[in-house]
């Protein structure tokens, strides 16, 4: 399609004419309140705005109070809802502000601009943005100013009238302009903003978006319509619009711009927007980097800096912040004087923040980005009535909202589900079929205030416009939620590539309690896992399917079924891991250790002490612990680490094993890994069994030379695992020489790494707290007995010779110990 010639503007129009284009900036306060008296002046018959004309059918709906903004019109292609796009309007939008004006004084509304099915088609939106994506006035406002390509008008302006700052230049012109309110001239702006663009559009034309010449095309069509229809138009869009719209062309001409566009069946709403997501820079009229800030100057008559500077200090005060009236008081001067310092007619956002930052912050910047997240941008969400349309997923959706007394709110905010009452469990269950369908409201997450224990769940929720896309998505799966995730986990069952994801889909519908669904995923479940011969993929599958049958129970669903094929993997598991570990490289054995450990608590979970299912898997940890040949020192040393953590391996046989795969015949580097694996589970065993550290310390001392360079890296990241406090203790025990051949004894009695006996005198310091917190504060204190005398300690012995005090974080010879209040040592 050939990008016609922009248009030559037309002189301006005289007062007395039947058309009146009011240019505005998307989400401008000040364009707002100007579009608002300018109606008022000029009051048409009818009012066009920018926007799909499939939006008539549904502009009705913003006179009924329970839309209140942020809100957006959502158009999408009735057969891919996914292909979509927004236009967003907010309470300081000046085409809410029109569209409000007109329906509340029985005045036609009417969009203009080019049709959502054709916008559409041409691949013009996608979830999340809309096909209009000039930004405010601009087609672009990130765009260079000097670009011929792509340029940005509020930038081009400004640099005219001597500003570096776009926004600060629109805020001085616009935003802090007074006079529209009181009886002056409200047109007279409007032609000045006209006659701006006008020659900004001969300059640049087009400035980079060939598509604005066919939405121009439109809008010129139904402009036409209207004039012959009223006496009196206004025309509310984009300034940057305004030169095209006011151009002379001939219908024909416009016509031949639209034949043949591509077309598609679309359906538009109303929808829930959120001040953040305004904020965000892409699509249609984004990219306002203070919504907050422009609907608080949208909403002020008077005064506005002092009562901005009043809710910050509300909202630093909520926060546990010490701010007076004397810091508003002076913050307000400061911004009043910053701005008379720059020369602007009133403190704009940069002064108030200024201002704020110095006197209520103390210079900090960290609570101003608290500012910034709830009152700059804040956390507003619109609302939408049920009067709108909506696919009958959403509304059920919506009802089971209500039922839940789970509210969407666009702040992130935490909650925590007790599954033993009722709500919570419903809560659950809705939101894990969500998730399922693709609707990501909330996310399971890790509580740090709730308790553990299988009854209970912590979320964290945040509602995206974007959701209602996927939604609307979703529809094609069913009209109830429980039905639709019933649906898409058939089908998702049908279509999973590995066993892992079967048990997965499994454990989600159990979690979503879709009982329906699981006769059709348990059905492919035991087709996959008998026909998967694989055990890494044996392994990857039964932890996911272990959960499910043990905590399946506390949502009252029955898990039978997937008991019985959960024992049937464990056991295949058991059967082929070691001939599966056999060989193994290097980088095999590191992905196998965690499945290793997986299926380990999968068969803890899974069975109970004598059962026959974990001898056989205590058998299996046995098979690779000692198989000497073939199975990698890694696999080895884990498995028996395993065995030594359940009291299967006593600590005669864990140091035997550990002695042979030390010994010198081994290969430095399988050595090495066989530590790696062993104690990858933490060094406490090192700090209570002397054999297992004399070992250890023995064996690294011995590594030759040529070797030592291979074998330091696995090592350290061995050590580098252990606590802090374990790596202080080990290096301690190294220093003074236990558990090697030539180190100091343990008194009798002592415990590794202590001195032998109780200091009495020091516990008894303790009772009184002791006494306190049971209660028995009153009762006469027991005498304590005579504190038995402690030995003293002999001297230190020289520090054992070798690497493994370095590694473990010891203090080398000569080095200054700095011992702290607690008895430690740094």
């Amino acid at each position: 399609m050939t990008t016609p010639k922009p248009p030559s503007p037309r002189p301006p129009r005289s007062p007395d004419d039947a058309v009146r284009l009011l240019g505005v900036r998307h989400h401008g306060p000040g364009s707002a309140r100007a579009v608002r008296s300018a109606l008022d002046q000029y009051d048409p018959q009818v009012v066009l705005i920018e926007g799909p004309p499939e939006a008539d059918a549904v502009v009705d709906i913003a006179a009924d109070e329970g839309l209140r903004p942020p809100v957006a019109l959502l158009a999408h292609a009735a057969d891919e809802p996914a292909r979509s796009a927004f236009w967003p309007f907010a309470e300081f939008s000046p085409e809410w502000v029109a569209i409000r004006w007109a329906l509340e004084r029985g005045v036609p509304v009417r969009f203009i601009d080019l049709p959502a099915s054709n916008s559409l088609a041409m691949g013009g939106g996608s979830a999340g943005a809309g096909p209009d994506e000039p930004a405010g006035v601009a087609p672009d406002e990130d765009a260079a100013t000097e670009d011929p390509v792509r340029i940005d008008p509020l930038a081009v302006l400004a640099q005219a009238a001597g500003y570096d700052d776009p926004e600060r230049w629109w805020e001085d012109a616009v935003e802090h302009r007074g006079g529209v309110d009181d009886g002056g001239d409200a047109l007279a702006a409007f032609e000045a903003v006209a006659e701006a663009m006008g020659e900004l559009r001969e300059r640049y034309g087009d400035g980079g978006h060939p598509r604005d010449a066919v939405r121009e095309a439109h809008m010129r069509l139904r402009l036409r319509e209207a004039r012959r229809a009223y006496d009196r138009t206004a025309v509310v869009c984009g300034a940057w619009h305004v030169p095209a719209l006011a151009a002379r062309t001939t219908v024909a001409a416009d016509r031949a711009v639209l034949k043949g566009l591509p077309k598609v069946k679309a359906e538009v709403t109303w929808v829930p927007w959120t001040h953040r997501r305004l904020s965000r820079d892409s699509g249609y009229g984004a990219g306002i980097d203070s919504p907050g800030w422009y609907r608080h100057l949208f909403g002020c008559r008077d005064r506005p800096v002092e009562r901005w500077m009043t809710r910050v200090a509300g909202l630093l005060r909520a926060e546990d912040r010490q701010v007076s009236s004397a810091h508003v008081i002076e913050a307000v001067r400061l911004a009043g004087t910053l701005a008379a310092m720059r020369g602007r007619p009133l403190a704009g956002l940069g002064e108030t923040t200024d201002a704020v930052r110095a006197v209520m912050c103390e210079g900090s910047d960290v609570p101003l980005a608290l500012i910034r997240e709830r009152l700059v941008v804040g956390d507003e969400m619109g609302e939408v009535p049920d009067s709108a349309p909506a696919v009958p997923l959403a509304r059920d959706l919506a009802r089971q909202q209500r039922a839940l007394r789970l509210k969407p709110e666009a702040a992130d905010r935490e909650l925590d589900f007790d599954l033993r009452k009722d709500t919570d469990a419903g809560r659950s269950r809705l939101l894990h079929r969500l998730r399922l369908l693709g609707v990501e409201w909330g996310a399971p997450t890790r509580s740090r205030t709730a308790g553990t224990g299988t009854f209970r769940e912590t979320w964290r929720l945040s509602w995206e416009p974007e959701l209602t896309v996927r939604v609307a998505e979703a529809g094609v799966w069913g009209t109830t939620v429980e039905s639709a995730a019933v649906a898409k986990a058939e089908d998702v069952a049908a279509a999973a590539a590995t066993l892992a994801e079967v048990t997965g889909l499994a454990e989600r519908c159990l979690l979503a309690a879709l009982p329906d669904a699981l006769p059709t995923v348990m059905r492919v479940l035991a087709d996959r896992a008998a026909l998967d011969a694989d055990v890494i993929h044996l392994a990857e599958a039964l932890p996911a399917l272990v959960r499910s049958v043990r905590y399946g129970d506390v949502r009252g669903t029955d898990s039978g079924a997937l008991r019985e094929v959960a024992e049937g993997i464990a056991v295949r598991v058991c059967v082929g891991l070691p001939p599966a570990c056999a060989g193994l490289d290097d980088d095999g054995a590191a992905g196998t250790r965690p499945h290793l450990d997986a299926v380990h608590a999968a068969v803890g979970l899974l069975t109970g002490a004598g059962d026959a299912l974990r001898e056989r898997w205590a058998g299996t940890l046995r098979a690779l612990a000692e198989r000497y040949g073939g199975v990698p020192g890694l696999i080895r040393g884990r498995a028996a680490r395993l065995l030594l953590d359940d009291g299967l391996l006593d600590a005669e046989r864990a140091a035997r094993l550990m002695g042979l795969a030390l010994s010198p015949g081994t290969e430095p580097r399988q050595a090495a890994a066989w530590v790696d694996g062993f104690l990858s589970g933490g060094g406490m065993l090192l700090l209570h069994d002397e054999r297992l550290l004399g070992l250890v310390d023995a064996w690294l001392s011995s590594v030759p030379a040529e070797a030592f360079t291979d074998v330091l890296p696995l090592v350290r990241r061995t050590f580098a695992g252990f606590e802090s406090g374990v790596r202080r203790g080990v290096g301690e025990l190294v220093r003074r020489g236990s558990g090697s051949p030539g180190g100091s004894a343990k008194a009798p009695g002592a415990a590794m790494g202590f001195g032998a006996g109780l200091d009495l005198a020091r516990a008894d310091a303790v009772l009184p707290t002791l006494r306190l917190l049971l209660g028995t504060a009153a009762q006469a204190p027991v005498p304590a007995a005579a504190p038995e005398p402690v030995p003293a300690a002999a001297p230190d012995p020289a520090p054992a010779a070798g690497p493994l005090p370095a590694l473990a974080g010891a203090p080398a010879a000569g080095a200054t110990t700095i011992h702290d209040d607690a008895g430690g040592s740094e």
